[in-house]
């Protein structure tokens, strides 16, 4: 299951999406997720679907290793779908005790999966052809003109920079753990819920006194090197626009245009069968 999360790592292959600018695809991947909450209906979605195709076609990242992050929130996803279907109000379909099974709650849970799938695929994506360095000069252009207003840019950028990176070596350690501790007679997935809890406090301890340890390291090795912030400091590669980068704002704003358009103009809804 751990190996399962692709949040925050880097999949290296040479391609447009690979070479464009990081702050075009942080401005894409946000762009993308306001159309998939622009109207409720299934027009947006085969755009976005189509869309998200494409984009994932040209950036040569196998479709198989993206999806794996699905599985992952697989529990987040059935946990949301069963609240919605039970806990919304309309039409009963099914009443038992106190909760009812309606036709409202069921579109609404088929709707809120689908946004999730697609927001989480397309999240994954910018972050497997983009570089946590990257991300990181990126969203430091992006918001640099918060530093008027006396915001900490270079610094929170830096953090979600750290926090991405940390991701995948912080995955690797509770897996390293779990293996020990499995050789050693632990089981994690024996028993009841109570019991299953406890079994996770030999693998958290260890794993928090890893961060910990990594996050002392890191602030150590900074501090060596007379880490003083974003003041001042040169790029060794500034970030420049090149034609690809005008493409994609081009595709960008073509995309918003027809999702908006034919979302409002030509809207699909789930019809009840029978």
């Amino acid at each position: 299951m751990l190996r399962d999360i692709t949040l925050g790592q880097y999949y290296q292959v040479d391609s447009p999406i690979h070479r464009m600018d990081p702050r075009v695809k942080l401005i894409g991947t946000l762009v993308y997720i306001v159309t998939l909450f622009l109207y409720r209906n299934l027009t947006i979605y085969f755009i976005a679907l189509l869309f998200l195709g494409i984009v994932v076609k040209i950036s040569k990242v196998p479709l198989s290793f993206i999806l794996r992050g699905i599985k992952a929130i697989v529990i987040l996803l059935l946990i949301t779908a069963v609240f919605n279907m039970f806990l919304t109000q309309g039409e009963p379909i099914i009443s038992f005790w106190k909760f009812k099974l309606t036709w409202e709650g069921i579109f609404n849970a088929f709707y809120l999966c689908v946004r999730l799938i697609f927001l989480i695929v397309g999240s994954s994506l910018m972050t497997l052809t983009t570089t946590p360095n990257q991300l990181t000069d990126g969203l430091e252009s992006l918001l640099g003109g918060l530093k008027k207003i006396k915001v900490p840019v270079h610094e929170i950028a830096m953090m979600m920079s750290i926090a991405l990176r940390f991701i995948p070596i912080l995955l690797e350690e509770t897996d390293k753990i779990m293996k020990a501790q499995m050789a050693r007679g632990a089981e994690f997935d024996s028993g009841n819920l109570i019991k299953k809890v406890k079994a996770l406090i030999p693998l958290l301890v260890p794993l928090f006194i890893s961060a910990f340890r990594r996050a002392n390291d890191l602030a150590m090795a900074m501090e060596a090197r007379c880490y003083q912030g974003g003041e001042g400091r040169t790029k060794m590669k500034p970030l420049k626009y090149h034609k690809v980068d005008r493409t994609g704002f081009i595709v960008l704003a073509v995309y918003l245009v027809a999702a908006a358009a034919l979302g409002k103009l030509f809207p699909l809804h789930l019809i009840i069968l029978g």
